[in-house]
């Protein structure tokens, strides 16, 4: 297989689901416009030609019905014949289209795409789309559709991760991403996209006493669904400070082989993995230990990582059990202080690796997805300095 790179990475900043939000007046069609005209204006005409457009989006209705990745290849006037695919892998739909992009390029089947994500949840809320899948209670218990917040909940206490334990991890996202919006080098790759210039959902006024006096938030849907847990019951933990907000936003990557211009990373591996749905989200796990061993590397060797923060309880439990250095994770804040888009998080976060690895002169760098029901992506860069 053929070297893939990684020539550029973009991202929006993040703007609250709401109708005053930042990115709430724009389609999501446009948002991946304005990602496009970025990467043009960064990597060159090259960007206005992909073989094909790749786009994750989770809730694919209303306002991302009809083919989002269609709609966005017309609305952005890429040429006719360039391919377009809508994907929906929940959490990791954004990585997942990366990850296609990798192996399609890799097989020579094309030569360059244009990947990433779009989600626009002021225009389409979450589980909006009404999919029979979330209500259907003749699949087997362990089968059926738990929301990921009291999944959340499920799994801090299963693995024992206590109130102060996610406490703790919130006010440290916080912290870095209150610090990382004055830091030209950790936004390098962040687009200004229509009237929107920082990250939105940030919330500086944050403390520890603030977050311990939050009450848990999501206790009520135990009932709601009693029958998938099978009458099974646990503590409440996560409050809404412990939640990744609920935001607008978009990331596209351009990939392709050698030949065309200066790429920014080698990718080293890619892996993507299931998990048991009723754990639901642990698969990023697996998928990370699958990539690592693809890439010959260990946790050590990476010199920056990012680790998707779906719910406090993952980021806890992965500094916990794997002993990676917290001074090279989530370098500039994570989900819980900038929020969840959900479609795009992935190519978000790839953006944001690159500007993390570039900003500190690193080599290996590792960005991981993690999502209900058992889905996980990872991928392994190497700079190109």
């Amino acid at each position: 297989m053929a070297d893939v790179y990684l020539y550029d990475a973009v991202r929006t900043p993040r703007g609250k689901a709401r109708p005053d939000g930042g990115l709430a007046g724009l389609s999501p069609q446009e948002l991946v416009r304005q990602q496009i005209a970025a990467l043009a204006e960064r990597c060159g005409d090259v960007a206005r030609n992909p073989d094909a457009l790749l786009l994750g989006c989770v809730t694919q209705s209303g306002a991302q019905g009809g083919h989002i990745a269609m709609l966005a290849k017309l609305h952005a006037d890429l040429p006719d014949a360039t391919a377009a695919q809508s994907i929906n892998n929940y959490c990791a739909s954004g990585l997942s289209a990366i990850g296609q992009a990798i192996a399609k390029v890799a097989s020579g089947e094309v030569r360059c795409i244009l990947a990433g994500g779009v989600e626009s949840m002021s225009g389409a809320s979450f589980l909006s789309d009404r999919a029979g899948f979330y209500t259907n209670d003749e699949l087997p218990p362990r089968a059926r559709f738990v929301p990921p917040v009291l999944a959340a909940d499920r799994l801090a206490n299963a693995e024992g991760i206590t109130r102060a334990d996610l406490d703790a991890i919130a006010l440290a996202s916080q912290q870095k991403a209150g610090a990382a919006e004055t830091d030209s080098a950790l936004q390098k790759s962040r687009i200004a996209t229509g009237p929107l210039t920082g990250e939105e959902c940030i919330r500086p006024q944050t403390t520890a006493e603030s977050l311990a006096a939050a009450p848990p938030a999501f206790g009520a849907l135990q009932q709601q669904y009693a029958s998938a847990l099978e009458g099974a019951t646990f503590e409440p933990l996560h409050s809404i400070a412990h939640a990744p907000p609920i935001c607008d936003g978009a990331g596209l990557a351009l990939i392709g082989g050698e030949g065309l211009g200066n790429p920014r990373a080698r990718v080293v591996a890619f892996a993507e993995s299931g998990g048991d749905p009723a754990a639901s989200l642990t698969a990023g796990f697996a998928a990370m230990d699958k990539v690592l061993a693809r890439a010959g590397l260990t946790l050590a060797d990476l010199d920056r990582i990012e680790f998707m923060e779906a719910f406090a309880v993952t980021i806890v439990k992965f500094l916990r059990d794997r002993g990676a250095d917290p001074a090279r994770v989530n370098v500039s804040g994570g989900h819980l202080a900038k929020g969840h888009p959900m479609g795009a998080s992935g190519a978000i976060l790839t953006s944001t690796l690159l500007d993390a690895l570039d900003a500190c002169e690193g080599r290996y760098g590792l960005v991981v997805l993690t999502g209900a029901m058992g889905v996980g992506a990872a991928m392994v860069v190497e700079r190109i300095v």
